[in-house]
């Protein structure tokens, strides 16, 4: 009964998001956008802009689809990298050039309508917060894409300072909450030294205070309230506050059942707690409903490579090796995934004594990419077996 009620209050909530500008097919955009459909929601967002050409909201809604879209082709959006600041330092393929351009275009015209308006009125609160929006896209763009960590910290900061001015002139402005939120948290997250110096520059943070205010906005009707769900999951994990976390998550999964990360997330959070069993029964449901065409066009072979990581863990190697194999009979397994997998595959290999298919395993490895830190580990291991662990 308990379970039947949150659904529905999920559904009602769902059902209730308002979206700018009040064009019929955001609902749709924004649904296929939460359920990974990029090239859709990609499509849908056009064609809102074409509609309202004028409208800062509706640019970077399309600008956010295809800096999305991108992310998830480069492999940087696998939520697992995010439980601790491995993100930071994670390698993933380029950016292709002709969608870099597209993102600086788009993050241009959008600032462009924001400034024509702050320019007639600077307490235009709508074009103060369509620009904070913008800037918080470029400054995930300049971080993940870019990797240029002093340009994406100006632009959070001036995402912050937007969406503080906000809440300052429409206090009751929920979906403001979300970047101020995000920057409290992650700014109240860095070391004490590191924090020390951008307190300096007037940015300081506040772990709890950001947790509240995604809160806040989690609960709320605005277009932010699904994202606002996604970072507490994150930043709960981060926490080691699985028990908070778990239930957002089953809640995002319920109302997007294509977001495979998403589902994915539910066995990160599980295995995190240590709920071994029913995080490797996730990744095995997650990796038959991928079979099953649930995750068509997505990248549900994740789940065979952490089901192989949670056995490996368990020194279950001969299971491991199983879950490794895995990934290879998905229909386009991801380079990176692969890699992993096959760099995996050989090292558990090796350990059980099984050197010629560990040979095999690292030579794949190295047929996919030779230009990686996975090939380096490959070509060390082809000279002298993997004995770790």
């Amino acid at each position: 009964m308990a379970n039947a009620q949150a659904k529905t209050q999920v559904t009602v909530l769902e059902e209730s998001l308002s979206f700018r500008p009040n064009d019929p097919l955001n609902r749709a955009a924004f649904d296929h956008f939460y359920n990974l459909d990029y090239d859709r929601a990609v499509k849908e967002f056009d064609q809102v802009l074409q509609r309202h050409p004028d409208d800062p909201f509706a640019v970077n809604h399309f600008l956010s689809a295809v800096l999305f879209r991108e992310l998830y082709r480069m492999g940087a959006l696998n939520t697992g990298e995010y439980a601790n600041d491995s993100f930071i330092r994670a390698a993933h393929r380029p950016g292709d050039p002709k969608v870099k351009q597209q993102i600086k275009d788009l993050a241009q015209r959008a600032l462009d309508l924001e400034q024509k308006r702050l320019g007639e009125n600077s307490k235009d609160v709508e074009a103060l917060y369509a620009r904070g929006v913008t800037r918080a896209q470029f400054a995930t763009y300049t971080a993940m894409v870019e990797h240029a960590w002093f340009s994406a910290l100006r632009n959070a900061v001036g995402a912050r300072r937007d969406h503080e001015r906000v809440l300052e002139l429409a206090p009751g402005d929920a979906p403001a909450k979300l970047i101020v939120g995000a920057h409290n948290y992650v700014m109240g997250s860095l070391p004490l030294a590191l924090r020390a110096s951008v307190t300096v520059l007037g940015i300081g943070g506040n772990k709890e205070k950001g947790l509240q205010y995604l809160h806040e906005c989690a609960e709320g009707t605005g277009e932010t309230s699904t994202d606002a769900k996604i970072l507490l999951v994150l930043f709960l994990r981060r926490e080691h506050r699985y028990q908070e976390a778990l239930p957002i998550a089953r809640g995002l999964i319920q109302s997007y059942p294509r977001d495979v990360l998403m589902a994915l997330e539910e066995g990160n959070l599980l295995r995190a707690a240590g709920n071994e069993q029913n995080a490797a029964a996730v990744y095995r449901k997650v990796w038959q409903d991928g079979r099953d065409g649930r995750y068509a066009g997505l990248h549900y072979e994740i789940a065979a490579l952490s089901l192989g990581d949670l056995l490996r863990s368990q020194k279950d190697y001969a299971s491991a090796a199983g879950a490794y194999e895995q990934v290879t009979e998905a229909e386009s397994p991801d380079p990176e995934i692969l890699q992993k997998a096959n760099l995996a595959a050989g090292e558990v290999y090796d350990l059980l004594g099984k050197r010629d298919l560990a040979v095999k395993k690292y030579q794949a490895v190295i047929t996919t990419d030779a230009a990686t830190a996975l090939a380096e580990s490959a070509n060390e291991h082809l000279k002298e077996p993997y004995r770790g662990e």
